[in-house]
Formats: structure tokens, C-alpha cells, sequence
């Protein structure tokens, strides 16, 4: 049986989400960014065992099919843009259909709707955050990241980076507080 839960983002919510599984007895095939399998159907009792577990862990299970397939899509995302070694090469439009089995169209406008924002912009404001996080790093300079990134230019990622953060990539390295947005609360 599978399940599907909100802001599953990191390898420690999937630790998180093994524990609060182990708790109750339930016991799983798979577990992964955003989506478990469990080998038992799931009673009401322990569903909501489960439920208020992973929700006093900052996680939630989710029910609704539109708020499971958003979550999808930015779990999609955030593999892609922060834990994959290259981005896609092809369209992120072409990469999403492909990986979702969804029409791009269709989830662009329930994730509008429902987000408030294009899968656009929410890629982009994922794409500045690994950007700020290589920047502190200082293992690549503009160019490698522009290009670990996927932008056409380092202007075209000086550009949006500027527009996002209102400061240039090397303004940003040189600030004291150079504070970054935790993943699961980019784009909510």
C-alpha cells in the first residue's frame, strides 16, 4: 500500500518516517522522498497513529489526490534541482510529464491554483537556493555553478539571483548573514 507525505524532504525525514512506522508495526518496502510502501493495508487505528506521529515530526500524510500529486511535482523538484549530480538537459516541462505520466498543462494549472505560483517560479526559487548553498560551499565558482544549474549564462543566474535575492551572487558571498531558506519551506 502506498502512502504520500508532505514536506518529506531529506534523508532524515525518511529516517523520521522509518521510526514513526517501526512505532506502530508497520513495516516497509520502500521509503522515499515524499512517498512510503508498506507491505500490511493500513488500519484507521494505525493510520492515525501514524498521522499524528510524523505531524508532531513536522510531516504530515496526506489524503487529498491534488495535494498528493502537487507534492509530486515538488518532490520532483527538489531531486532534480538539489539532490540529482546534473539537471535534466531536456525542458523541465518535458521532465516533469515524463516522470509524473501527466500532461504538463494540467499539472502547471493545479499547481497554480493550488500554490499560488508557477512550477516556474518555484523551480527557480529552488534553483537560487542550491545557488546560494554552492556559493558557501566554495568548491565552484559562477561559471560551474551556472552550468551545474542549467543556465543558459552566468548573467542569465546573475540575473534571476539578483531578482530572487535582490543581490548579486557576489554581494551574497561577501554578506555576514548570508541566510538560506531550509527546502522544505521554499515555495509554501
Amino acid at each position: 500500500m502506498k502512502l504520500y507525505i508532505k514536506y518529506m524532504v531529506s534523508n532524515r525525514c525518511k529516517m523520521v518516517v522509518k521510526e514513526e512506522l517501526k512505532k506502530i508495526g508497520l513495516h516497509f518496502i520502500i521509503v522515499d522522498l515524499g512517498e512510503i510502501e508498506i507491505m500490511e493495508t493500513i488500519s484507521d487505528e494505525k493510520r492515525a497513529l501514524l498521522k499524528k506521529g510524523l505531524f508532531d515530526s513536522g510531516l504530515e500524510l496526506m489524503d487529498d489526490k491534488r495535494a498528493i500529486l502537487i507534492e509530486k511535482v515538488k518532490t520532483v523538484i527538489i531531486d532534480m534541482v538539489h539532490h540529482a549530480d546534473e539537471m535534466p538537459k531536456i525542458n523541465y516541462s518535458d521532465f516533469l510529464s515524463e516522470k509524473l505520466n501527466h500532461d504538463y498543462t494540467y499539472l502547471s494549472n493545479i499547481f497554480s491554483e493550488v500554490k499560488g505560483m508557477t512550477i516556474q517560479q518555484f523551480i527557480i526559487n529552488h534553483k537560487i537556493e542550491r545557488a546560494k548553498e554552492l556559493l558557501l560551499y566554495d568548491e565552484y565558482n559562477l561559471t560551474e555553478i551556472s552550468y551545474k544549474l542549467n543556465y543558459s549564462s552566468v548573467a542569465h543566474l546573475s540575473n534571476q539571483f539578483k531578482k530572487v535575492t535582490g543581490l548579486t551572487p557576489s554581494s551574497f558571498k561577501k554578506l555576514k548573514d548570508r541566510s538560506r531558506v531550509p527546502i522544505e519551506e521554499i515555495g509554501n
